[in-house]
This record gives C-alpha cells, structure tokens and sequence, in this order.
C-alpha cells in the first residue's frame, strides 16, 4: 500500500471516528482564538481553556488587551508554560493589531506570522478555524502519527506539512488537522501504546516500527 492508498483509507477511517471534529480551544473570536493557540504552545488545551474563561472576560479584543499591563496578562495565564514571554507577545501583538491592521485579526499568514509569539503553526490554525482558509497545522503530536503512519519520512514537522498537503485533498486538511489530533489523544499515545490493535497503526505502520515500538515499551526485565 503506498502513501496515498494509506491517506484514503485513514481519512475515511478518521471522518468515521470524528464527522464533525470541533475546535478544542474555548474562543468567540478570531483574536480570541489567536490567543489561545498562543497560549497552548507547551501547555495543555485543557489548562489554556481554565485560563482563558477570565482574561477573556476583560479583553476579547486588541483595545481591551491593550488596556491591561504585561504583569495583569501575565496574572490570568501564570499557570501556562513560558507565560512570561507569551504576556509579552500577547500585549504586544494587540498594541500592532490596533496599529498596523485596524483592530482586526489578519486573514493572510504573512502579516500573522509577523505577529509576535505567532510561528506558521499558530498562524495555520487562524486561517484554517477563524477564516476557512485551507491549511494543515501540523505540530509535534500530528508529526509523531504521521510519521508512525508511514504518510512522511521527514525529519520535521515543515516536511510533514508539505507531505500531508501532497496526499490528502486540500479541502479536507482543515477537518484532517483537528481529527488527527483527536484520534492521537484518544486512540494513539505516544507511550505505551499497542501498535498492532490500534485502529490505523494496526495495518499503517510498518512490521517494523510495530517491532520497535512493543520492544521500545515492554518491561525492563523483557528487553535483557
């Protein structure tokens, strides 16, 4: 089976798992949202949508951020890995978006990316959620499956976002991003996990990786 027979039969598998996969960062808005995928870099979903909640309620837009201090920011998402730098980004990015892009959130990865704390991840899944612009986040976790899946050998998450885009339709990518990710969290951790009775690893990945993967995770007393 090459790539694109895998990318068929998982993105049948994967729309049969999660028809309608929704967006698992708490937002109303595409600045909101701009936030929490900031803010989700090294930190759970989870913990971004308890913090949120009451930051949200002062600023769910650049002119309210912009009112509040780096160190007021910094006091709702302290619990967030590397909050520090993302008050930071976060402050400053609502000061340009008032000054460069009248309040509103760009559509174009360009002016995105130019914003502070916002790398082509971050600014994927703005375009993808916020605007419906076809993207393909790919970040550690989807690089991890795909890889496992055999769908890329790249050495990156850059080289898997081009491989991906190669073999699944473009208007599928933004659905395919948020059902990869549901289906790792769900059905494919990266520890411990069971290769051969996982639902796609089972028949994608190769004897191999399911060999190195059960040696890789049984018990130190097996693998002497």
């Amino acid at each position: 089976m090459n790539r694109l027979e895998k990318a068929i039969e998982i993105e049948r598998i994967l729309g049969s798992f999660y028809p309608h996969p929704p967006i698992p960062l708490d937002h109303s808005n595409p600045f909101t949202l701009l936030v929490a995928v900031l803010l989700s870099a090294q930190t759970t979903d989870v913990r971004v949508n308890l913090v949120t909640p009451d930051l949200f309620a002062k600023a769910r837009n650049p002119q309210d951020m912009k009112k509040l201090s780096e160190k007021e920011i910094y006091g709702h998402i302290k619990t967030c890995g590397l909050a520090p730098r993302k008050a930071k980004a976060i402050y400053q990015l609502s000061r340009i978006l008032l000054d460069k892009h009248g309040g509103e959130v760009p559509a174009d990865f360009k002016s995105l990316e130019a914003l502070p704390g916002v790398g082509h991840k971050t600014a994927s899944v703005v375009m993808a959620q916020s605007f419906g612009i076809p993207a393909f986040p790919v970040d550690t976790h989807i690089h991890r499956l795909a890889t496992r899946w055999g769908l890329t050998n790249g050495k990156s998450v850059e080289k898997t976002e081009v491989d991906l885009k190669k073999i699944f339709p473009r208007e599928k990518w933004n659905d395919l991003h948020l059902q990869i990710i549901f289906f790792g969290r769900e059905h494919c951790p990266a520890l411990r996990h069971d290769l051969s009775g996982c639902p796609i690893c089972s028949w994608a990945a190769t004897a191999k990786r399911i060999r190195e993967e059960a040696k890789k995770n049984a018990p130190a007393s097996r693998k002497k």
